[in-house]
């Protein structure tokens, strides 16, 4: 009586570990190009909440002279992906609020680049040319 050996070739694990690095090659750039696209979805809406700060303060104070951007949950848990601030103002009447990013998401954000809104609610960016506000927030 023969008894047969049951179990996997070396070629055939070697044919999956080729088919698993083939998917993991197409599948670990599409996550890195979702997680920038998420954090400057986040570093947007960030943005827009401090818009809506400044407003508040207008509001308040009937202009935007001393304000001061506060501290808030979005700011600090995308520190190290964007930093917030005033790119210009805040004057009487006027502010101009930006979120440059920093970091790997300086260097893998190109498109985009440095967002920026202002009083009006006008809504800039500072990347590639192909790039557009309605595109980036």
């Amino acid at each position: 009586m023969q008894t047969r050996n049951s179990g996997f070739t070396l070629i055939e694990i070697m044919i999956v570990v080729v088919i698993i690095s083939i998917l993991a090659s197409i599948a670990y750039p599409a996550y890195i190009k979702y997680t920038i696209k998420a954090r400057r979805s986040a570093g947007a809406a960030c943005l827009m909440e401090q818009a809506q700060f400044m407003e508040r303060y207008y509001s308040t104070n009937m202009g935007y002279t001393g304000a001061a951007l506060p501290a808030t949950g979005c700011t600090t848990e995308l520190a190290s992906h964007y930093s917030f601030g005033f790119s210009a103002g805040p004057a009487a009447t006027s502010y101009t609020l930006a979120a440059t990013p920093r970091g790997t998401q300086a260097a893998k954000d190109t498109e985009c680049g440095t967002m920026r809104i202002d009083q009006k609610g006008t809504k800039t960016v500072s990347g590639t040319a192909s790039a557009t506000p309605a595109r980036c927030f």
